[in-house]
């Protein structure tokens, strides 16, 4: 088998086991603790009350192999003020003073006592689909959350239907996954986060458990358990991402393309910066050769082992938004599940409307036959692209220095969008997320240890601005369609575009005038940021935006590893 139990893990030194992982196993070894399948799961979700059932048929193969019920169609799980993640209510435990975790421990104890009250289920998954990268994973919940039991499930892979590949798979040393749910906790104490109710998402990265109290939204409970995923891909020395890749094949082609082969393409950007939009395009705009194929491996999580020079995917399905995916969209149709969307009546039918009409950040669990061809392992990353939304930025940089790429991957600069539980302010902030992930638990030099590896291997680094280039000022700017990134994309697939060293950023190229202009005509006059108007304060801008991304790193944790930030500090360095 391939994770190990809590008692094979630690059986050697039982008095090692964390408290954390003490209090999950002896939850889980409770037999009035009834297990439950995918199909009782989907039964007790139906009867929630924050549950409504629509005509929508659930995606048929993957209905098939949830063993649902023939003509079984989507639950629309709804939720009030709260429809995204909320970072604030994490805690990390391994982190805390020792008496901040006597308080922490103390707590939890409490929660699990309420819990205790309720009738409660677990369900057993396997996080990961590649025979090298399997990890077994528990849930406990409530029979009053069966809902987020079920889309856990549809989300990761039942036990059962991986049992055999798993029982034969590559034994790891990491311990089983475990994540505990309740949505009804509630304790009266300004320590814990509260926003209607307190809320808190307890991390153990080092027992591989996490506890979410308070908390309804499922991406809860796929994040953290993907935190736990990524992270014990860190301990084997894998690259950890949150991002998606894809790998073409161009060996059937005419003419130059054919030459290229195989390339495979991987994109980091948090929601909104065109992340799936890259991943998922099915012709790149039109721009793809003929001839030419594609496998997608994931669009949101996966781990890169620069030593096999593979890439392995942790889901089968996708949690998607679906604001751009109104009434009658043809992609409804893979869909097994929904959460927080407007329903509309639609000839005598109850169906979902997408595009985010009853609040922001509508989302949908997928059948990963959406994407068409896929994978559960491809080739190591040939190219590795970072979406940002800097306005001072041209829409597309090359790295000719790897420490600058891996310095700009680490200072990634984004801004809060309404997948995220913020308050309108934040939304305005710009900020930073190293290598797209807000949900690493471990030091960030780790982070930069493994992209530096990346680099090192040999993948050529990119970055795709999504947000708008400077025309006037930092709000009046030139947009950037995605018909351009994706033409883009393309182009440095193939090998298109020739490049020249741009002479304010030392280390990052962007494409010569006339190579780019035979794809796009008129680009390099549009995003020319030699002939931005305002020069002046765009210059200012700029260098201001590369201080901030200085300060984070040197605020940051990189300071555990001086001579790793120097090297990253130094090459954030805008020379007039």
């Amino acid at each position: 088998m391939a994770s190990k139990s809590t008692y094979e893990f630690y059986k050697d030194d039982l008095k090692s086991i964390p408290p954390t992982r003490a209090m999950a196993e002896t939850l889980i070894c409770d037999p009035r603790v009834r297990t439950v399948s995918a199909a009782e799961a989907y039964e007790l979700a139906r009867r929630q009350t924050d549950v409504i059932q629509t005509d929508l048929p659930i995606y048929p193969p993957a209905a098939s192999r949830l063993g649902l019920p023939e003509g079984a169609t989507v639950l629309n799980n709804v939720h009030g003020r709260i429809v995204g993640r909320t970072a604030q209510a994490r805690r990390f435990y391994n982190r805390m003073p020792a008496a901040e975790r006597r308080k922490v421990l103390g707590d939890v104890r409490e929660a699990f006592m309420a819990l205790r009250e309720r009738p409660l289920i677990k369900a057993h998954a396997v996080v990961g689909l590649d025979p090298d990268m399997m990890i077994k994973a528990t849930i406990v919940a409530a029979e009053d959350d069966a809902m987020n039991v079920f889309n856990w499930l549809v989300n990761f892979t039942p036990y059962e239907e991986l049992a055999e590949q798993y029982e034969a798979s590559t034994v790891l040393p990491v311990p089983d996954i475990i994540v505990v749910g309740d949505n009804h906790w509630t304790v009266r104490d300004p320590y814990y986060h509260d926003e209607g109710g307190s809320q808190l998402a307890l991390v153990d990265e080092d027992a591989n458990v996490m506890f979410n109290f308070g908390m309804r939204y499922f991406g809860e409970r796929k994040k953290g358990t993907l935190t736990l995923a990524w992270t014990s891909g860190m301990r084997l020395g894998w690259a950890a991402c949150h991002g998606g890749i894809k790998e073409f094949d161009f060996s059937e082609c005419d003419d130059a393309p054919k030459n290229i082969g195989k390339r495979s393409i991987a994109f980091f950007g948090l929601s909104g910066t065109g992340k799936s939009s890259h991943t998922n395009a099915v012709d790149n705009a039109g721009t793809l050769p003929a001839g030419s194929s594609k496998v997608v491996l994931h669009d949101d999580a996966f781990q890169i082992d620069s030593e096999e020079k593979v890439c392995r995917v942790w889901e089968p399905t996708l949690f998607d938004k679906t604001d751009s995916r109104p009434l009658g969209h043809p992609e409804w149709d893979y869909c097994i599940s929904i959460m927080n969307h407007g329903l509309i009546n639609a000839d005598g039918k109850v169906l979902p409307m997408g595009q985010d009409l009853r609040n922001p950040n509508g989302r949908a669990l997928f059948d990963r036959d959406l994407l068409g061809d896929y994978v559960n392992r491809c080739r190591f990353p040939d190219l590795v692209c970072w979406l940002t939304k800097d306005t001072t930025l041209p829409p597309i940089l090359r790295f000719s220095n790897g420490e600058l790429a891996v310095a700009m991957g680490a200072s990634l600069m984004t801004r809060r969008n309404l997948a995220e539980n913020v308050s309108e302010e934040e939304l305005k902030k710009l900020v930073f997320i190293p290598f797209a992930n807000p949900f690493r638990v471990y030091p960030l030099w780790k982070d930069v240890e493994a992209f530096l590896g990346v680099m090192d291997h040999g993948a050529q680094c990119y970055c795709f601005n999504s947000v708008g280039f400077w025309k006037h000022s930092d709000s009046d700017l030139n947009p950037i369609p995605l018909k351009t990134s994706l033409t883009l994309q393309t182009s440095i697939l193939l090998d298109k575009l020739e490049w020249r060293d741009w002479d304010l950023l030392p280390g990052a190229q962007i494409p010569t005038a006339e190579t780019v202009n035979a794809v796009l005509p008129g680009f390099a006059e549009t995003y020319d940021p030699d002939s931005v108007d305002a020069r002046e304060a765009y210059l200012t801008t700029l260098e201001d935006r590369f201080a901030q991304r200085r300060r984070f790193l040197e605020q940051s944790d990189l300071n555990e590893a001086p001579e790793l930030l120097v090297r990253l500090v130094k090459a954030l360095r805008i020379t007039r």
